[in-house]
Order: C-alpha cells, then sequence, then structure tokens
C-alpha cells in the first residue's frame, strides 16, 4: 500500500544496516509506524537526514509492507520548533511517552493533534509542567483511559474543592488522609479536567499523580527521561 503526503512527526530514530535509519512516527491517520529510511545515514542521503529530526512536521511517502513501512519521501511542512533546555527534554518525554504506551499502527488522530499542540505549547511557553500534564491527561484519554476528574469514585458525590484524594488507577478518585502519598486537592483535579493553570504546588501533586498512573499503564516500567530528568534537576 502506497501512502502519499501523510502527516507526521519523527519520535525516535536509531540506526538500521549500514546506512539506514529504523524510524518511529506518529502520523495522523495511521498511528505510530516503524518507518525504515533506506540510506540516509550515507553522504548522498544528507539532505533527507536531515528532514528527519524530532519536532519538525512532516508530510511522509511510504511504501507499506507488513509491520514496517519504507521512506519514499519527505518534505518539510512548518519551520522546525527549536525546543532547547528544559522545553527539549519535555519534549523528548513526550516523545518517549507516545512511544511506549502506542500500538503500532494503531490509529489516533486525537492524539496527533495534542501531540502537534504541546509541540507548540513547549516552544512558546516558559509553563512546561502544566502543558506535560495535559498532554497526559489527552493522551490517556485518547488511548481510551480518560481521567474521572469530577466524581469521587466511592461515593459518586462530586469533589471537594478542599479535600484531598489519592487516584486509584481503573477506579477513579477517593478520599484520603493527608499524609496518603500521591494526594491531591479536588479543586486541582477540577482545574485539570477544566483545563485552569492551577498554582506550583497543585502542579506538583499532579505531577506524582500523572507519574503514578503512566506506571500502571507501563506495567511498572521506569520510563527513561524521568531518570534524565532527575539527573538535570540534581545538577543544578
Amino acid at each position: 500500500m502506497l501512502i502519499e503526503q501523510q502527516p507526521a512527526y519523527v519520535l525516535h530514530t536509531r540506526p538500521y544496516r549500514e546506512t539506514s535509519l529504523l524510524i518511529e512516527c506518529l502520523t495522523r491517520d495511521y498511528g505510530r509506524l516503524g518507518i525504515v529510511a533506506r540510506g540516509v545515514r550515507s553522504e548522498r542521503g544528507r539532505t533527507q537526514r536531515s528532514q528527519l529530526e524530532p519536532f519538525q512536521a512532516l508530510a511522509v511517502n511510504l511504501q507499506m509492507r507488513g509491520e514496517l513501512a519504507t521512506l519514499r519521501g519527505v518534505d518539510s511542512t512548518a519551520l522546525p520548533l527549536r525546543l532547547t533546555g528544559d522545553a527539549g527534554l519535555a519534549g523528548l518525554y513526550v516523545n518517549e511517552l507516545v512511544v511506549r504506551l502506542t500500538e503500532r499502527q494503531d490509529p489516533h488522530p486525537t492524539l496527533y493533534l495534542a501531540y502537534a499542540q504541546t509541540l507548540e505549547r513547549l516552544a512558546g511557553s516558559q509553563a512546561l509542567a502544566w502543558h506535560l500534564r495535559r498532554f497526559e491527561r489527552d493522551l490517556l484519554a485518547a488511548l481510551g483511559y480518560a481521567l474521572q476528574l469530577d466524581i469521587d469514585a466511592d461515593s459518586g458525590q462530586p469533589l471537594m474543592s478542599d479535600v484531598l484524594y489519592v487516584y486509584r488507577p481503573e477506579h477513579g478518585p477517593v478520599r484520603c488522609r493527608a499524609n496518603e502519598p500521591f494526594a491531591v486537592r479536588g479543586g486541582d483535579l477540577s482545574a485539570l479536567l477544566e483545563d485552569r493553570q492551577p498554582d506550583a504546588q497543585a502542579l506538583h501533586a499532579l505531577r506524582g499523580m500523572m507519574r503514578e498512573l503512566i506506571r500502571f499503564h507501563l506495567g511498572g516500567i521506569e520510563l527513561r527521561a524521568w531518570r534524565v530528568l532527575r539527573g538535570a534537576l540534581a545538577r543544578r
């Protein structure tokens, strides 16, 4: 099957055979694809190789055969986003999340849109932690794991703004004690639901909650990006 001018972003690349790359791409209509880019590590393929970097909006031509596609052509459709420093680390985290949590050839058009929007936000704002929480929320929703952020899972009653809750995977938020690990206020869960940026304390609590939920959906696996971010913070 020939696919032409498919919107895509590169998530990850690694060497493949002597002169090629194996690329993980997020595409708009086909989900995550594994793509072989032949010859791009050779001198003659240098121009095409320069286009196959993360955070660039692309249009790709592909020949699909089985699990892997073969790259037949690529065009940049916008100027590359300059994600450097903390924004670059955040972008790499987003890429790893998509690679780890999605299956190949499983379309998620809403995820593609959320991903593209998140890159724009990371490139143009200092509120990196908030943009990551929004993407984590939208990623889980796109994959069928939408969070319950308005109702107490035990009582069925609306969440109370100043009450502490802990989010139980596959169940939802339940009231908890003040010393419960990963506790978060009901008002902060409401802010995440309503897309309202909360204060720094709330963002810290939401970070811990989302990390535990993502770890659950990864079967307990630790993301490489978490270790990188911890190391970057420790060196400051």
